[in-house]
């Protein structure tokens, strides 16, 4: 929560979110060295994961010896918030993946299931490709398809596409892209408190949350 973050060779930042109560988010930071260690970074307490709660944790990051001009790899959920508040502290440098598995889901909820399969083929057809330009073809084509009837879910297909597919414009091996299209980086770390908090019935405060996800 308060280490020197300067001497860690950071190539990958991700950033998520935990809901543990109607009021109350935490949002976590963890990175991935240059051997592939994972590191957890930082965890701060919220109303929401909002563009406000996100840059405080930004903040905390830099006050610390992250060093926001050298370029890294940014993974979060579809939030605008993040990716502004993400801008805003590390600039042009700084590339942005949304995370592909909110993104299918969230345009399923939208969905009836019969247009799920076809849906989920040709998304999954785009993640796999190492074109992003015939990537972004094959999206913007269901985006196409669907409008007339599902104009909103079209829009949403369309919504940060850039950001859906920065793993593929870097030219990840696909193995890595895998790994580094998703949040699945602080799935363990958030299970963990998941786990250790399920009990809770009420939260009382902010601090309550902190205190029992720091042991995780």
């Amino acid at each position: 929560m308060a280490a020197d973050l300067s001497a860690l060779d950071l190539l990958v930042v991700q950033i998520d979110g935990l809901h543990l109560g109607d009021d109350l988010v935490l949002v976590a930071a963890i990175g991935v060295d240059g051997e592939g260690n994972k590191h957890p970074l930082a965890l701060v307490e919220g109303a929401t994961e909002n563009a406000a709660t996100v840059q405080v944790l930004l903040d905390n990051l830099v006050s610390r010896g992250l060093d926001p001009t050298v370029p890294r790899l940014f993974i979060a959920d579809g939030a605008k918030a993040l990716s502004k508040a993400i801008r805003r502290t590390f600039g042009p440098a700084a590339a942005i993946q949304r995370c592909q598995i909110h993104k299918a889901r969230n345009i399923m909820e939208r969905l009836p299931k019969e247009h799920h399969a076809a849906t989920r083929r040709v998304l999954r057809q785009a993640w796999e490709l190492d074109d992003a330009d015939k990537a972004e073809k094959l999206i913007r084509n269901l985006a196409r398809r669907l409008d007339q009837q599902w104009p909103g879910v079209a829009a949403s297909i369309l919504e940060g596409l850039d950001e859906i597919l920065t793993v593929v414009r870097l030219k990840l091996p696909k193995q890595l892209r895998r790994s580094l299209a998703c949040t699945n980086i602080a799935a363990k770390m958030m299970g963990t408190i998941r786990r250790v908090t399920r009990n809770v019935k009420r939260w009382r405060d902010a601090g309550m949350a902190l205190r029992w996800s720091r042991p995780a």
